[in-house]
């Protein structure tokens, strides 16, 4: 009895502190993730395009909505060196950017209404050439098409990536520059080499940070 007594303990024991070993490997792994994801977000600023529905008309409207923005603010977005200097030229820019996208609607004959501000938002994880950002909240400027049903589109305005073509395999050195200059070096890692085939560390970290912010 009193070995099967024994035995008892060990295992409620061995299973205690499986439990607690679990728990504080959790906790570590999911403050973590938060730090390195915050610590990018603070550093970033996105655009939100949401088309009236997921129609092909209405998604490839969001297409021409997106790069009519762009474009607007290219000029300006290019010279910014910092998330808050960007936030001001997009508050400064609001109706110009409402006016314009209302005005691609209305060329290519549709009458939806739409509204940009700038707020928070859940993203998923995205890359963009070489560089890929993890899930979570960021602040972004957020375009409403319509009934703003349909698909997301998603870029970064600052550093300015939503000017990187999507065929193309790098960022260019400049816009890495500016990321590197305003992230810590272990963000700027995770973001430069989480799709990377040579750095296992950095893509383990980035999966962590994928699990808790999914």
């Amino acid at each position: 009895m009193n070995i099967l007594k024994n035995e008892k303990n060990i295992l409620l024991l061995s299973i205690f502190i499986g439990t607690f070993i679990t728990l504080i490997f959790m906790f570590a792994t999911k403050s973590y993730s938060y730090n390195v994801q915050k610590g990018i977000a603070d550093e970033v600023i996105r655009l939100h395009v949401l088309a009236n529905s997921d129609e092909v008309y209405d998604q490839e409207l969001k297409i021409k909505v997106k790069d009519g923005i762009v474009k607007m603010l290219e000029d300006e977005l290019h010279s910014s060196m910092s998330k808050d200097e960007t936030r001001i030229i997009l508050l400064k820019n609001l109706d110009e950017i409402e006016k314009k996208a209302k005005e691609i609607i209305e060329e290519n004959g549709y009458d939806y209404d739409v509204s940009a501000k700038i707020t928070f938002d859940n993203f998923p994880t995205k890359q963009y050439g070489d560089v890929v950002l993890p899930a979570g909240e960021y602040e972004a400027l957020k375009v409403e098409i319509g009934e703003a049903k349909g698909q997301n589109w998603w870029c970064v305005m600052f550093p300015p990536l939503c000017f990187v073509d999507a065929s193309v395999k790098e960022v260019p050195k400049e816009d890495k520059e500016i990321l590197k200059n305003v992230l810590t070096d272990t963000e700027y890692d995770i973001v430069t080499k989480a799709k990377g085939e040579d750095d296992i560390p950095v893509k383990i970290k980035f999966k962590i940070i994928e699990m808790w912010q999914n």
